[in-house]
């Protein structure tokens, strides 16, 4: 009961204070403009997220503000309740609750089915990590 509270409180406090496009950060790294990374999730279909309730609570969703707006490869996708989501070539963008500071990537690879999203130029080449074509 605490850690659902526990979750939810800091999903909540994720999801309200996040409302900008991603950016590459140094280490070439999708990140926030805090430099939390960003996180993409094979079992989602191209503008569709497939990660709620449970799913959620772990792996909160990068929300877009109200007035947002999709520019290039940074495109917008419509939960199931209503909220958007920012996302990247239509892969909706998430962030991992055992990431603690900025910068960290403990959620990658998670289940074989979690990966950050680097920019090739800018970081070493690793299995699994989701690169959106010339991005």
């Amino acid at each position: 009961m605490i850690r659902n509270a526990l979750c939810a409180a800091l999903l909540g406090a994720i999801c309200g204070s996040v409302h900008a496009q991603s950016v590459v950060g140094t280490a070439g790294l999708l990140t926030d403009a805090a430099g939390r990374v960003l996180y993409t999730f094979d079992k989602d279909s191209t503008g569709k997220s497939a990660c709620y309730d449970q799913c959620a609570a772990l792996w909160p969703p990068f929300v877009a503000a109200a007035d947002a707006r999709a520019t290039g490869e940074h495109t917008l996708v419509t939960r199931s309740d209503g909220s958007r989501q920012w996302a990247v070539r239509g892969k909706p963008l998430y962030y991992y609750v055992g990431d603690s500071e900025a910068g960290q990537t403990t959620g990658d690879g998670r289940g074989g089915v979690w990966h950050v999203v680097r920019d090739s130029d800018k970081a070493p080449a690793e299995a699994g990590s989701y690169r959106p074509r010339d991005y």
